[in-house]
């Protein structure tokens, strides 16, 4: 699980913002990193939705190692061991399926469930989770359903970070909460602009990700 207290916790409060990846080609991992690094975001999930995801990852861990990167849409036990495996930093799944959540705290690995209901959460926090992606945000109800949902929980100091609907419009409102630790954003680097190789957008994305946060959260 990922501990409050944890240095994959204090960095994704301290930045606010973590980018959301889908990688075609392994290739565009190292000059996708170092955009994001150079717009002032420095964790990355890169989801399991294509085969070059792992290789991604290693490429990123090899090349961009002050990058912290994890893999998200994890849905199995073997994706666990396999993830676990290659070094990655954390692992994040969209809902909360006892079995990865068992399989990850086996492994050792730093995880973070999705939730959408109470279920999900007293689901999460029976493994000990703390730090929760709240997925889909926007489909779901945004900040007010999670500030409803999360209100008998508020003495445990959950903190949550939404994905789905989030973009540079709305997350300055998320990340102005003392809910949420950060928001993902799989805007910064879309699959267009990666398949077009424009690095100097994803950096111009990620550095306006990183003032709004800032704003927000009056730093």
């Amino acid at each position: 699980m990922i501990p409050l207290d944890s240095p994959i916790s204090e960095r994704l409060c301290r930045t606010g913002v973590a980018a959301v990846l889908v990688i075609d080609d392994a290739t565009d991992a190292a000059p996708v990193a170092e955009a994001l690094l150079e717009g002032g975001i420095d964790v990355m999930e890169l989801t399991l939705r294509t085969p070059a995801a792992m290789d991604a990852l290693r490429v990123v861990l090899e090349k961009v190692p002050q990058m912290l990167a994890g893999i998200g849409t994890i849905l199995t036990v073997d994706q666990v061991r396999e993830v676990a495996e290659a070094g990655a930093a954390f692992g994040v799944s969209p809902g909360m399926n006892p079995r990865t959540v068992a399989a990850a705290i086996k492994a050792g690995l730093p995880f973070g469930p999705g939730i959408m209901t109470p279920t999900d959460i007293e689901l999460a926090v029976e493994f000990g989770c703390r730090v929760l992606k709240y997925f889909p945000a926007g489909s779901a109800g945004g900040l007010a359903h999670l500030k409803n949902i999360a209100a008998p929980y508020a003495h445990l100091g959950l903190k949550y970070i939404p994905l789905g609907g989030v973009n540079a419009g709305n997350m300055g409102a998320y990340l102005a909460d003392p809910l949420i630790a950060a928001v993902g954003g799989s805007w910064l680097a879309s699959k267009q602009l990666i398949a077009a190789k424009d690095w100097s957008a994803i950096t111009a994305n990620a550095r306006e990700a990183v003032r709004i946060a800032s704003e927000a959260r009056g730093l």
